[in-house]
């Protein structure tokens, strides 16, 4: 566990090392959950058997005891400092990919080309909230997708109620059994 300072707070990074390290893969948690949900522990241990070495971000909100997520310019700030201190530090000379699960995908999203990354893995990324009964509909996300321009990978479940995002040049969207649980 690693302790990192960020202009929003601290945040913790869980490192998982890989034997031979390739890569580096660091992964967000979703806006309700932690980094010990199902599809974080799946990827980090798929990444590590492939010699990619992971980092679990806890986002300062959470460390700091709050449920409720920062606003978005607050978590990238924070994201993007994390990134750069594992950067200089753990994670050194390796060639890095960003990604989360829901709320950490759009982050990773959002910051894949501030953290130089080479790739970006989204996990039941919130592609368009539910509608709720009488209130406006919220906007798609569909551009924050769309805004990454190196090989991304989604992960979504079939029955997701947040919409299942389009196959795009550099977008591979792979559907699964499951809701946005996985």
């Amino acid at each position: 566990m690693l302790e990192v300072d960020t202009p929003h707070g601290r945040a913790i990074a869980h490192l998982h090392p890989a034997d031979g390290q390739r890569a580096a893969l660091v992964l967000g948690h979703g806006a309700g959950g932690g980094v010990t949900s199902r599809d974080l522990v799946a990827a980090t241990d798929a990444a590590r058997s492939e010699g990619v070495s992971v980092a679990l971000v806890e986002q300062p909100y959470r460390v700091a005891g709050r449920r409720a997520p920062a606003p978005a310019r607050q978590l990238d700030a924070a994201w993007t400092a994390v990134v750069e201190h594992l950067l200089a530090g753990e994670l050194r000379g390796l060639a890095l990919v960003v990604g989360g699960r829901s709320l950490g995908a759009r982050v990773a999203c959002r910051t894949a080309a501030a953290t130089g990354a080479v790739g970006v893995l989204c996990l039941a990324f919130p592609l368009q909230p539910p509608h709720r009964a009488g209130s406006a509909a919220t906007p798609s996300r569909l551009p924050e997708l769309d805004a990454v321009t190196v090989p991304m990978l989604v992960v979504q479940g079939a029955r997701d109620r947040f919409g299942m995002p389009p196959a795009a040049a550099h977008r591979t969207v792979v559907q699964v059994p499951g809701d946005h649980s996985l």
